[in-house]
């Protein structure tokens, strides 16, 4: 079985014409991988014209503020991809006078990218034959060669990026490593595989011995933990409102929210809440407040996450002060100048 040439071959019948295969330029290259990340083509692909449009270059890129940078991120998740596009961008100014770099362990020092991201660039703008290994690679060469190796443990990715690097057309790396992509994402794919229409049907092991719901392997499995949020929607006579931004090492970083108060549980009674947090306490020392609560919990998947958000509306019959520990006042009418994740956006959005 020649499985390069094979694949290749399929690639060229059935590959979908998206915007960063009709190119070398490493930049709309790299922009696409990073937005590709966790994230489905369709879903992706607009973020990606709106990326070029906004940032045509990586010095555009690297002048923008973070604010602006997030902002157009907005709705895609996993958000330190962004800040480490910007980081990245800004190291290519400053290191490699405004050029993407050719070498391949030049591009993987960039803030952001990995030996994957680093290989697919280093394949897709200069054709250097480093071989990817992704979700798609892992799950076409587990069936394929039926490697049964955990694919999350050392020696699964050892094993899987040997042979993936022995399989690479070392002469065609830019469209083999297209190929092998594009076929566990359209023709392999993770559920319901058409296997009947395969190339590889007689040779693919797992699909031989019955495997194919079987393979690869995974030996960790992830926990979700569950977090509870408590966002204050606090407003003015005036149609202010107060918002902050996230600077910790915790999810969402960089953008925006409400003054949120996390708990172990469900807050049912606003008294309750209270007794978490003493600037609650300060705040509604005074009769000037009314408050009410959002009847429907909002609730967020993330990978390794649920959230359950309850928003509680806090108007006030005065003016705000323009701080309130941290947190900023600005005019209810800017507040989607603002980037923020998207379960904020969401209820942003009903106002």
């Amino acid at each position: 079985m020649d499985f390069s040439s094979e694949i290749i071959n399929w690639y060229h019948q059935n590959k979908r014409d998206l915007p960063w295969r009709n190119t070398t330029h490493p930049y709309k290259i790299w922009l696409s991988e990073i937005i590709l990340q966790q994230t489905r083509v369709d879903q992706g692909l607009p973020y990606y014209h709106n990326f070029i449009e906004n940032f045509p270059t990586i010095n555009e890129l690297a002048n923008a503020s973070e604010q602006e940078v997030l902002k157009l991120w907005q709705g895609l998740g996993y958000y330190s991809r962004a800040r480490n596009l910007h980081t990245a961008a800004k190291s290519i100014i400053n290191n490699h006078h405004g050029k993407f770099p050719e070498d391949y362990k030049a591009i993987l020092s960039l803030k952001g990218i990995g030996e994957y991201t680093a290989a697919a660039i280093a394949s897709f703008a200069y054709n250097q034959p480093y071989a990817v290994v992704d979700g798609n690679v892992y799950r076409v060469l587990a069936r394929v060669y039926g490697i049964d190796t955990p694919i999350d443990s050392s020696e699964g990715k050892k094993s899987f990026k040997q042979l993936a690097q022995e399989l690479i057309d070392k002469n065609n790396a830019a469209t083999y490593n297209q190929a092998i992509m594009e076929f566990g994402a359209l023709q392999c794919t993770p559920t319901n595989p058409n296997c009947t229409n395969c190339i590889f049907n007689t040779n693919c092991i797992a699909f031989t011995n019955s495997m194919i719901n079987e393979l690869p392997v995974k030996s960790k499995k992830l926990k979700q933990k569950d977090r509870f949020f408590n966002y204050l929607v606090i407003t003015d006579s005036k149609n202010n409102i107060y918002i902050h931004k996230r600077t910790a090492n915790d999810i969402w970083k960089g953008l925006y929210d409400f003054p949120m108060i996390e708990t172990k549980k469900n807050i049912e009674h606003f008294d309750d809440l209270l007794l978490h947090n003493n600037l609650l306490s300060r705040l509604l020392s005074n009769d000037d407040w009314k408050i009410t609560k959002k009847s429907n919990i909002q609730k967020h998947i993330l990978s390794h996450q649920k959230i359950h958000a309850t928003f509680w509306h806090i108007h006030s019959s005065k003016e705000l002060k323009n701080t309130l520990e941290n947190f900023s006042k600005t005019p209810l009418r800017n507040i989607h100048q603002y980037p923020f994740p998207k379960l904020i956006e969401n209820y942003v959005n009903s106002f």
